[in-house]
């Protein structure tokens, strides 16, 4: 097992934290983190792009001048691609990009993002975080104090709404739940800070 300091909202070190080897410790397989980052981005996309082919849009069902003798181009419908207020050619329609994964696919893919956070020291794990209020200056002077990077990942323990809404407005940082965390955030952080109450909840779900 793996040790690693636990620090309070000031940085100072009160303890430390074994994190279990089948959690924080296996080989990242590359292969399976890559499969689960490219459906969870899929699935963000909305696919609600949409335009009118040349046969929806409104209008150009005469022929605007006669086929021969005019000495212009041979026209059809003034609704053809090229002309103003014309149709799209190969218009866009609404389309689902959703992508299924199987749930240990999933599983390891975090996992593997887990380990290799922890392997690069990546991972800083919190006491507690106890806030009084809405303290957005609050929260960035902990993660300056505590030395996380630029783009973090916050984890905790439960659904704390006065965390999210202060730490939302911080550039770079986000919040997560043992309930909602994924490969995509993991990897896409730079750093992960991790409330110690998590780590235990976290070590329990994915045991």
């Amino acid at each position: 097992m793996a040790s690693v300091k636990v620090v309070d909202m000031t940085g100072a070190e009160t303890g430390s934290i074994e994190l279990k080897d089948s959690i924080f410790g296996i080989e990242p397989n590359q292969h399976v983190m890559h499969l689960a980052i490219v459906n969870y981005l899929a699935n963000q996309r909305q696919g609600t792009q949409s335009a009118l082919t040349r046969a929806e849009v409104a209008g150009g069902g005469r022929k605007p001048w006669r086929q021969k003798g005019t000495g212009r181009a041979r026209q059809g419908s003034t609704r053809a691609v090229q002309w103003y207020h014309g149709g799209v050619a190969f218009a866009p329609k609404p389309r689902d990009y959703r992508l299924s994964l199987n749930k240990k696919v999933r599983k390891l893919a975090i996992l593997s993002a887990l380990s290799d956070k922890a392997a690069n020291e990546n991972i800083i794990v919190l006491d507690k975080l106890v806030l009084d209020g809405f303290k957005t200056k609050t929260v960035a002077k902990m993660l300056s104090d505590i030395g996380a990077a630029k783009k973090t990942l916050l984890v905790l323990d439960n659904a704390d709404k006065v965390a999210v809404n202060s730490a939302r407005n911080i550039e770079g940082v986000k919040v997560a739940g043992i309930n909602t965390i994924n490969t995509y955030d993991i990897v896409n952080a730079d750093c992960m800070v991790i409330v110690k109450a998590a780590v235990e909840q976290l070590e329990e779900v994915y045991a």
